[in-house]
């Protein structure tokens, strides 16, 4: 009776998960289909739009021509530099992150404790209001319509530093840091041999994260990037909708090969991402 019980429970636990599956996919299928259309079916049918072929659809009236139409308008090129500038920002934002906090949670020196506190203030501040200061020091520097104008100011967040604190904190032992000095390990041999293999979730997580926010930014490479050609993909997109009319076809096919690259890459990482986000709430 109790394992007739279980099986029962185990049953509706795998139904409810496939409905809840469903509902997550939904969108996506919708998305997917719907950039195959054309302008002239788009809104013709919620899926598939209407014709002879099986269930009544019009299978054949699915096309490609999107996706072409993509591609000579540039968006190969948009592309190209969403993936170097998230790639960049993620790898660089994410080295020196993790050797700042480093510094911060094992480092004895004087003046940790107002670094500490200054890092923690700048999580408070909201990004909009470091727009205009950001614009000015990047355009006293000359680094404005550059790449480094806008890779630059991510290469060293607030929150990355803290986030890597915590994590060295809670994960490196006082004891393997000072046996490898006893050893003779000078302090970049320690931070890359020692320190990052034991906060490699993290590293994940943060990678992710930080991917993700380079790759979805919208607002700083329309103030700092002027020429047409360094833009990303968040922006090309963006510029798909006309004033008068939009091809919906068209914006969809845009969003499904923006939201592609970032989908397969967090099915690479999510194991490292969930590990990242799960440290440390439980300890011992």
């Amino acid at each position: 009776m109790k394992l007739q019980n279980l099986n029962f429970k185990i049953l509706c636990l795998h139904a409810f998960l496939i409905l809840l599956a469903i509902i997550v996919l939904f969108p996506f299928a919708w998305l997917i289909i719907a950039s195959l259309k054309s302008q002239e079916d788009f809104f013709s049918g919620m899926f598939v739009p209407p014709g002879d072929g099986l269930f009544g659809l019009g299978w054949d009236k699915l096309t490609l021509d999107n996706y072409k139409a993509l591609f000579k308008l540039g968006f190969g090129n948009s592309l190209v530099n969403s993936v170097f500038y998230a790639s960049a920002s993620a790898l660089f934002a994410t080295l020196i992150s993790a050797a700042t906090g480093y510094i911060l949670a094992k480092s004895r020196f004087r003046g940790r404790s107002f670094i500490t506190l200054i890092v923690l203030g700048a999580l408070i501040i909201p990004p909009t209001l470091l727009i205009a200061p950001s614009y000015e020091l990047l355009y006293s520097l000359g680094l404005l319509d550059s790449i480094w104008g806008l890779l630059l100011p991510t290469f060293a967040p607030a929150f990355g530093v803290f986030l890597f604190r915590q994590a060295v904190s809670q994960s490196v032992p006082d004891e393997l840091i000072e046996a490898a000095r006893i050893d003779g390990c000078s302090e970049l041999t320690i931070f890359l041999v020692i320190v990052l293999p034991l906060v490699r979730p993290m590293i994940g997580a943060f990678m992710l994260i930080t991917f993700l926010g380079m790759w979805n930014n919208f607002i700083s490479p329309q103030i700092i990037l002027q020429s047409e050609s360094k833009q990303p993909l968040s922006v090309a997109i963006a510029q798909l909708r006309g004033v008068y009319r939009t091809d919906y076809g068209l914006l969809m096919a845009a969003t499904v090969v923006s939201v592609a690259p970032v989908a397969a890459l967090f099915l690479l990482l999510q194991k490292q991402f969930i590990s990242g986000l799960t440290s440390g709430a439980v300890k011992g």
